[in-house]
């Protein structure tokens, strides 16, 4: 390779700004995820005949059940509305967790850090 050609490597002030720039991002990325923790989704099935609570962090809070559905002979319409609001708990809570990690990520995406990939 001639000299002065090849691969040019970044300057120490560079380096050190994308550093900080990925420092702060890990940051933001942190209290997100904790703040995630403490959001709450409300979400219910069969019309509100089961009710959900669920954090960002996937845990569920509460469970309601209206007793009019708690009918002892037809326990399986029971059990198919707790399935499926437990599955809308954990689909709403993903998508939030989904948005609000990528509203923090979108700068990498976009560009906010140059050269780093």
């Amino acid at each position: 390779m001639a000299k002065g050609k090849g691969m040019r490597l970044p300057t120490m002030g560079a380096t050190s700004g994308k550093v900080a720039q990925l420092q702060k991002l890990q940051q933001e990325l942190t209290a997100t995820q904790e703040a995630l923790g403490n959001e709450v989704l409300q979400v219910s099935a069969g019309g509100g005949a089961v009710q959900i609570a669920i954090t960002g962090h996937l845990r569920i809070q509460s469970l309601t059940i209206d007793r009019e559905v708690v009918n002892p002979d037809d326990v399986e319409m029971l059990q198919d509305l707790i399935v499926a609001a437990i599955n809308e708990a954990i689909e709403k809570a993903q998508e939030m967790v989904s948005q609000r990690m990528g509203q923090v990520t979108a700068g990498l995406l976009q560009g906010g850090l140059p050269g780093l990939f």
